[in-house]
């Protein structure tokens, strides 16, 4: 079973969009009943509607509103979200409102633009160009739509899937009957339907029925439908009288039969039966849709129309007659020689008929069901634990320099040079890594370092972070977090190098740099140095200078937490940002080492509410999204990035060793088959066989770079994840613990 949340808006409000979306709703269920389908509809604070048998609604221009219903449609883990696009239906300028609604979606969204501009305001270009940006799979009715999107909307033809607008399967020639019900026996009926007001062209059928009814006398036209509601608001029914008073005027009002009322689609489909030429007189050349124009099709109408685009394709190839728009003269012509001609209407009706096979609603379910699964997330395949990665992406991102940080696809990109912070995890993990020559790698962990030792500006106490490839510095002073990060990967080398040289190499510089780690005001600076610090005291208890440090920055994030926790936000600032489970992580290791019950306390209850927020109602695993950032009290899902399921793990596994409770085994395995298929995209991010990763999750797809910190957190993680499962294996063993990626000499176990 498939379910999708369908977004629209919806009956019993009577606008085009609402019937649409209704039939999405009733034609899936009818002909896919294995599509279950969650409607949300748009609704209007000044004319609510009383809607059944729907998920929820949506206050149009309400933020809260939209946010509320986005996060209750990723609590519901549907398959896919449909949205049904028109600038006039949702909140803010241009419906802007829509933006931040599709920003905080995880599944992947299918659009459906109702109106494709070709000469858009920046505003509305802005607004279709990102919803374009987030779509997994997009819907139009028009060829000429699909190219436009592509051309002047950045979509990818391969994301684009025309479907024609449904219509209903009824038999063909059956005029007679229809008009004995409405009392038109014997009268040639001309009809056009809809919300009236004044883009409907009405006025120039109106002009051309002196003409046609001097010839044909027993000719009536039709006006079915109510007024526009909006135009109904602002001059109530100043618009249909003024066509009533040129009627009038002209002579013809005996001739014009007005029925000023919004039809369900079954009324509409009678009275579209009892008529033989059916007209719409469009001015505005660009509409891409008209659903009773469909209709009209496919129950076997002649068709008169103004080139439209919609009526350019669906009347192609002699499926309806086209006419110059906003011309009277030229729909007299059509409609008299059509009547004038009996043979030629009937083989226009039939031409007519046959083309509205081709969009009948089984065909439309077909292709609505299609465009769902395209869109839906296969289920990942089982991601490896026990294998390490290779090497090979590292080195390959390496030089005599140090690690370069980004690069283009899997090639190294030398415009953005090196930093420390990459160079930094780089020594890490030629801390931890396996399967490497004692010879290599202590060539490798020697450049690493060196370049950090060369990092440190004596004159400032503090370490550089960005480096050009020429290697000249673009900063004096590095960020408090490379300075943090900088801080914990030197009292991590000191817990686990093997060679006394490089443990007394890691501790000269950890206490040249740990003083100025005292003054950083940065959460994620404090917590990053704290693991540091706790790193040296597992290794060295009696360093004082690291207790008092590790004791003051528990102090400051238990502090913070107390002071930011409100019941739906147990977090430690209002808003989220990267590496977000290292402040719990920093907390659980504190309490562990000093003894300090409250702040392992607390490390566990923040960590389990932020694992909780990237875990996915089917349960794989979702990071806080880069986009997050900024954002108060809010968890948007895109982009993902490697370095929040490396902080996962991690967090995880110290939170296991503080508790040894099987939850955080799950958790830590979960993050880790993020890397291969199991999150909001399906996408494989990691390649074992070469080590690379690539650089996260987007609402399309996959970033195919390869830059320094996604491979690093990749192969990391694999080392975090297997210290856990070896850790709980030999929980009995008495093994001693030496740190969240460290190396041990056991067979992998097996899960």
């Amino acid at each position: 079973m498939r379910r999708v949340a369908l977004i629209g808006n919806y009956t019993p409000r009577k606008c085009g969009i609402a019937t649409f979306t209704a039939d999405i709703f009733g034609k899936l269920g009818e002909f896919h009943p294995e599509i279950a389908v969650d409607v949300y509809a748009l609704d209007d604070p000044h004319q609510p509607m009383a809607y059944g048998g729907i998920a929820g609604t949506i206050v149009r221009n309400d933020p809260q509103s939209y946010a509320e219903v986005a996060q209750r449609i990723n609590d519901s883990g549907v398959d896919a979200v449909w949205l049904q696009h028109e600038y006039g239906i949702f909140g803010g300028p241009d419906g802007e409102m829509v933006l931040d609604f599709v920003d905080r979606l995880a599944a992947p969204l299918i659009l459906t633009p109702h109106t494709v501009l070709s000469e858009p305001s920046v505003r509305q270009r802005d607004i279709l160009e990102r919803l374009v940006a987030r779509s997994s799979r997009i819907m139009v009715m028009s060829r000429h739509s699909r190219d436009l999107l592509v051309e002047r909307y950045h979509a990818p033809p391969e994301i684009l899937e025309v479907v024609p607008h449904g219509a209903p399967d009824r038999p063909f020639g059956r005029q007679d009957q229809f008009k004995a019900k409405l009392g038109l026996t014997g009268r040639t009926v001309l009809m056009t339907f809809g919300l009236l007001g004044p883009g409907k062209g009405l006025e120039c059928v109106i002009e051309a029925l002196p003409a046609i009814v001097s010839r044909h006398p027993e000719a009536v036209y039709r006006i079915v439908g109510a007024t526009h509601p909006n135009l109904l608001a602002a001059e109530g029914e100043a618009y249909r009288e003024r066509l009533a008073a040129l009627a009038d005027e002209l002579g013809v009002a005996d001739h014009v039969l007005w029925d000023n009322r919004f039809l369900e689609t079954d009324e509409l489909l009678d009275q579209l039966e009892a008529c033989d030429i059916y007209i719409t007189p469009y001015p505005n050349m660009q509409q891409s849709t008209s659903g009773t124009l469909s209709y009209a099709v496919s129950l076997g109408k002649a068709v008169v129309a103004t080139p439209y685009l919609h009526a350019r394709e669906l009347l192609a190839n002699g499926a309806g007659e086209l006419v110059e728009p906003r011309s009277a003269k030229a729909i007299a012509d059509a409609v008299n020689h059509l009547l004038e001609d009996p043979q030629r209407l009937l083989s226009l009706q039939r031409r007519a008929y046959a083309r509205g096979r081709e969009t009948i609603w089984p065909r439309f379910a077909a292709g609505a069901a299609a465009l769902i699964e395209g869109a839906i997330v296969d289920p990942a395949a089982p991601a490896p634990v026990t294998r390490a990665p290779s090497l090979d992406a590292v080195l390959a991102m390496s030089d005599a320099t140090g690690m370069l940080q980004h690069s283009i696809g899997i090639v190294p990109d030398r415009l953005h040079g090196y930093c420390l912070d990459d160079n930094v995890r780089a020594l890490m993990l030629m801390n931890v890594a396996e399967g490497i020559e004692p010879r290599e790698r202590q060539q490798w962990w020697q450049t690493y370092a060196s370049f950090i030792q060369h990092a440190w500006n004596p004159e400032a106490k503090a370490f550089r972070n960005f480096m050009r490839f020429n290697r000249s510095w673009c900063e004096d002073v590095g960020s408090e977090d490379s300075n943090g990060r900088t801080l914990w990967a030197l009292g991590q080398t000191v817990e686990l190098a093997e060679d006394p040289s490089r443990a007394f190499w890691a501790g000269r510089w950890y206490d040249t740099a740990l003083p100025h780690c005292t003054e950083f005001g940065s959460p994620r600076a404090i917590a990053f140095a704290m693991l540091g610090a706790a790193a040296m005291l597992r290794s060295t208890p009696g360093h004082g200078a690291s207790r008092t440090f590790l004791g003051q920055g528990a102090d400051f994030l238990h502090r913070l937490l107390d002071t930011s926790r409100r019941p739906d936000w147990a977090w430690f600032e209002a808003v989220l940002g990267y590496d977000n489970p290292r402040l719990s992580q920093a907390l659980i290791e504190a309490g562990q080492v000093l003894g300090e019950a409250r702040y392992t306390e607390a490390g566990l209850d923040s960590l389990a509410w932020i694992a909780g927020q990237q875990i996915a109602a089917d349960g794989h695993f979702r990071p806080v999204g880069s986009e997050t950032f900024g954002h108060r009290h809010a968890n948007l899902p895109f982009d993902q990035q490697p370095l929040e399921a490396q902080a996962a793990i991690e967090a995880a596994a110290a939170a296991w060793r503080a508790g040894r409770d099987p939850k955080w085994q799950r958790h830590a395995l979960a993050a880790w088959r993020w890397f291969f298929g199991a999150n909001d995209r399906g996408v494989v991010l990691a390649d074992l066989a070469t080590g690379h990763c690539r650089d996260g999750i987007n609402p399309r797809g996959v970033n195919e770079n390869c830059g320094a910190e996604s491979i690093l957190a990749f192969q990391l993680s694999h080392y975090s994840l297997i210290g856990l499962l070896r850790g709980q294996q030999d929980d009995s063993s008495g093994e001693r613990f030496v740190g969240d990626s460290q190396r041990i000499a056991e067979p992998a176990a097996h899960t």
